[in-house]
């Protein structure tokens, strides 16, 4: 089905001009705070990470597409966006963990209607989900994103879902046992998302494989879930399992996993839409924050920071514009 007008304006503002979205995402708080404080050895404000945010924002903007940014702390970042797209968080930060089951919440203060207001071309939401978690969890799941596809429908801008796989019997998200379930959790969350009672636009998607357990890769740490082919074949058929224009997240991996997860997916024929790349660009400069400052940082951003986005910019040569998805051409042709 054709997207609306205000639904088409959105994804245009975020998308390059080939129609991909390369955007840059800067809307962790909880972790960023941590990782922060850590390299610091003392708390940080929000003050540093409004910085933080803005620095990154300023530099980035300028070869990316759009940016995801959250309104508790990133709004001044907005301001410094160089003319790029705005996606803005929705979503509380993290779970709370003495629940059950990782479920979600959103910012009491705000609402579509405020996020729009705020400048947002479009609206992000993060859920963590597995197609084996309780049914009862997961109904809580399934109707809270039927709320906000309907919010956003009301608003008419773009709907991002991203959704974060986990073992629902409470192993670890690093080990080859989870490796080996996470084509099937990847591939059941797009099949479920994709359907039209949620009124998502786009899906913003983990890879179907843990890189570091892909033999035949760069990436490759020793114990095998799966050869490189059984790898492109898990690309394939995540994308079987919906129509949706979809985009990878660089799930916190670094900028040379993450090029090559790209390049996999593209050797794969898989016609991804673009990315929302977060830590793979910046990560390795929060140290350069916490300890030597603002400018250092800013230093380490126009050349490492610049060069990671760069790399990111060339891998995305292999995805193929979110319009082709409604049968379009051209973007003229919506």
């Amino acid at each position: 089905m054709k997207p609306t007008p205000g639904k088409i304006a959105g994804l245009k503002a975020v998308s390059d001009a080939r129609g991909v979205i390369a955007a840059a995402a800067m809307d962790q708080r909880g972790s960023l705070q941590k990782s922060l404080s850590k390299e610091r050895g003392s708390a940080v404000s929000a003050d540093d990470l409004a910085e933080f945010k803005t620095l990154v924002t300023d530099v980035l903007t300028r070869h990316a597409s759009a940016i995801l940014l959250d309104p508790e702390f990133g709004l001044e970042a907005a301001k410094n966006r160089n003319s790029a797209g705005l996606l803005l968080a929705y979503e509380k930060t993290g779970y709370d963990a003495a629940t059950p089951g990782r479920l979600p919440d959103l910012l009491d203060v705000w609402s579509v209607r405020r996020l729009k207001e705020a400048g947002a071309d479009c609206v992000k939401i993060l859920l963590y989900y597995t197609p084996f978690e309780k049914t009862a969890v997961n109904d809580l799941k399934h109707a809270w994103i039927e709320r906000i596809g309907d919010e956003c429908i009301a608003h008419d801008i773009p709907f991002f879902l991203e959704f974060v796989g986990y073992d629902a019997e409470g192993g670890d998200e690093k080990s080859l046992a989870y490796a080996k379930k996470k084509p099937e959790i990847v591939s059941g969350s797009m099949a479920e998302f994709g359907k039209a009672r949620y009124n998502v636009d786009v899906l913003k998607v983990e890879v179907p494989v843990e890189m570091a357990y892909v033999s035949g890769t760069k990436s490759f740490k020793g114990e095998e879930a799966y050869t490189r082919a059984q790898a492109l074949q898990h690309f394939r058929d995540a994308e079987t399992m919906t129509h949706k224009p979809f985009i990878y997240l660089s799930a916190g991996v670094s900028n040379p996993t993450f090029i090559e997860t790209l390049e996999l997916a593209g050797e794969s024929g898989t016609k991804f839409n673009g990315v929302l790349c977060g830590r793979a660009t910046w990560k390795d400069g929060i140290p350069i924050y916490a300890k030597q400052g603002a400018a250092a940082f800013k230093e380490w951003l126009e050349s490492t920071g610049v060069e990671n986005i760069g790399n990111v910019n060339k891998a995305l040569e292999a995805a193929t514009p979110w319009y082709t998805k409604f049968g379009a051409s051209s973007l003229a042709e919506l």
